[in-house]
């Protein structure tokens, strides 16, 4: 059990209000719920002022975390640090195996004991008490944004059957001070509770709560879709809407629906495929040297394994590899089998024919992100090019690649493990760029191309 304080200071505990009151509880925090603090510690608390976060957030983990008193932080729809510990006490009551990650026996396990709860209020064992880890560096999202800029964070909690109308919950919170400055920094936060259907209709009252001129983001936790109308009306008054991939059992769905609504001009954002940067990065360098650099049109073998379980990467890799070196698409073939096999064929401007393969490999310990890449290999049927390149992670080692027997005559690059990828960091800086990325527009476009015609 995790024992040291928390990492926030409240400036407002959750409170349940009507969407009415909404406004005017927030305004409440900074008159007289401010002023009324005699001791001083909150002298200098600055308001959110710089963007609203809409968080579409379907997973009951959070929500049933905090009604059973497993969880004390404020509702932002994030599995950061603080949520994880949460988890891990729950587990630990509940006699699960700890490892701080929700999952089916876990959810089905909460909603048993609220329903307990509820019908045995009195005979109820009590919740052990929880705390955090004093890290404001590392203690979920909500942290992570407002260590930098105070924003206003509204979570939207969809529920199954209807209560009657949209329950609204208000509440501050201000991440420990940072090190350079005498103030706080805060962050509001708003939950709003109801079936699909009802979020749908106060859309109107939702936008009333982002905070005028300035940037409005839509974090949504499930696979984009036009057809649903909560975010058909969200996505029309944002900025910038974001998506993680690695989280969606039908990533290539997701892909081509993403890529859809770019053609629709909706601007998304992946957190995932930043977490390609470090392999973009070492494959242009691999080819640097301008001997290599002029080897590069021989390429026409590329090989990629990805840990299974999600191909988002894989394609999204895929993609910017073959937009960034003009490789026209062809035609795909899913084999599936054990490796659950993509085959691929290109062309290039000197009619070159390349060949791709996707393979999805089963490890014995996946990592937190599904799907992360494993090892790739570009090489040339020319054997006198000089283009042959391995990358590989250092976690998983080359794996195939070295296996095969060719890696002794490539260039051999290791992509360092990587603490950065987490959702909670990624959001943070995500929430720095929200401009259309080009890059990650065309990547999509032959990854697009692929899906749809397999």
């Amino acid at each position: 059990m995790i024992t040291s304080p928390a990492p926030l200071i409240a400036l407002k505990a959750p409170q349940n209000v009507s969407l009415e009151e909404v406004n005017g509880e927030l305004n409440k925090i900074w008159t007289t719920d401010l002023a009324a603090d005699d001791d001083g510690t909150l002298a200098g608390a600055t308001r959110a002022k710089t963007f609203s976060l809409i968080v579409y957030e379907p997973s009951e983990t959070q929500q049933l975390l905090a009604e059973l008193g497993y969880y004390k932080g404020p509702i932002d729809g994030v599995d950061g640090p603080r949520t994880k510990a949460a988890i891990q006490v729950a587990q630990n009551h509940l006699g699960l195996m700890m490892n701080g990650y929700s999952s089916p026996e876990l959810l089905v396990t909460l909603r048993e004991q609220l329903m307990s709860r509820r019908s045995q209020q009195n005979d109820a064992a009590p919740i052990p008490q929880v705390s955090y880890a004093l890290d404001a560096g590392g203690a979920g999202v909500a942290d992570e944004v407002a260590s930098q800029n105070p924003c206003r964070i509204i979570t939207l909690c969809p529920i199954p059957e209807s209560t009657g109308s949209v329950t609204a919950q208000v509440s501050a919170y201000c991440p420990v001070q940072k090190q350079s400055s005498g103030s706080l920094i805060c962050c509001e936060y708003i939950t709003l509770k109801g079936t699909e259907e009802e979020l749908a209709e106060a859309s109107g009252f939702i936008q009333s709560l982002l905070i005028a001129d300035l940037p409005k983001f839509l974090w949504w936790k499930s696979i984009p879709d036009l057809q649903q109308d909560l975010f058909r009306k969200l996505s029309s008054f944002t900025n910038l809407v974001i998506v993680d991939s690695s989280t969606f059992l039908e990533a290539t769905t997701a892909l081509v629906n993403i890529q859809s609504l770019h053609q629709k001009g909706i601007n998304i954002a992946d957190l995932n495929w930043r977490r390609l940067a470090t392999w973009q990065e070492l494959t242009a360098e691999a080819f640097d040297p301008p001997s290599r650099r002029a080897a590069l049109k021989e390429v026409d073998r590329f090989v990629l394994d990805y840990e299974a379980g999600n191909a988002s990467q894989a394609f999204l890799y895929l993609g910017w590899l073959a937009s960034r070196l003009n490789w026209h698409f062809v035609s795909s073939t899913h084999e599936g089998g054990d490796y659950d096999l993509w085959r691929i064929k290109f062309t290039n401007d000197e009619q070159l024919n390349i060949e791709a393969e996707l393979a999805a490999i089963p490890v014995g310990n996946p990592g937190n992100v599904l799907g992360d890449l494993i090892d790739l290999k570009l090489a040339s049927t020319n054997l006198e090019a000089d283009c042959c390149t391995v990358i590989c992670s250092e976690t998983r080692g080359c794996m195939r690649m070295e296996a095969g027997g060719g890696a002794q005559s490539c260039r051999v690059q290791h992509v360092s493990p990587l603490t950065e990828h987490s959702p909670e960091v990624l959001m943070s800086q995500q929430l720095q760029r929200w401009g259309h990325d080009i890059l990650f527009e065309e990547s999509l476009v032959v990854a697009a191309q692929i899906l749809l015609a397999a």
